[in-house]
């Protein structure tokens, strides 16, 4: 429950920048805000798999002990939303910001960000877990960047 709470306040930012340079929330800001949103799950999931052992002795129930719902967990909150973060991502082709090339990049970065999410959730090893915290690091810059150069 915690990653899905935090996940809500995790994603406002870029919303709050969108509101005070533009005077306004469209539709544009909260595909960025979905984005965001879901991208965390993932993210989260590989740091949470990698430092599963350590946040015991810390005090903090991250993952659950018994390992069919903590493997349950991981793969729900990893795949459903790098599921949902295809589409989303690729919605910004179909609003006036972005072009057919944007469209491609994105999907080719959803396409890896997806890979890597499916290699923790079939092999859920820490060096899964790694390359899928790698993969997420590089998607979202990548993507702004994809954004910002292909921009219409």
């Amino acid at each position: 429950m915690c990653s899905l709470v935090r996940a809500f306040p995790g994603a406002m930012p870029p919303r709050i920048g969108w509101a005070a340079a533009s005077g306004r929330l469209s539709f544009g800001v909260w595909i960025l805000y979905s984005m965001l949103f879901l991208w965390q799950f993932p993210h989260f999931m590989s740091i949470a798999w990698m430092y599963r052992e350590d946040y015991g002795p810390a005090g903090h129930l991250v993952l659950p002990r018994d390992e069919r719902a903590k493997a349950r967990l991981v793969n729900w909150q990893t795949l459903l939303p790098l599921l949902l973060l295809v589409p989303i991502s690729l919605l910004q082709a179909l609003t006036s910001r972005a072009n057919v090339e944007y469209y491609i990049g994105a999907e080719l970065l959803c396409g890896a960000f997806l890979y890597y999410g499916a290699r923790l959730v079939f092999r859920k090893s820490n060096s899964s877990a790694r390359q899928l915290l790698s993969a997420s690091i590089i998607y979202f810059p990548s993507l702004f960047m994809l954004m910002i150069v292909l921009k219409k």
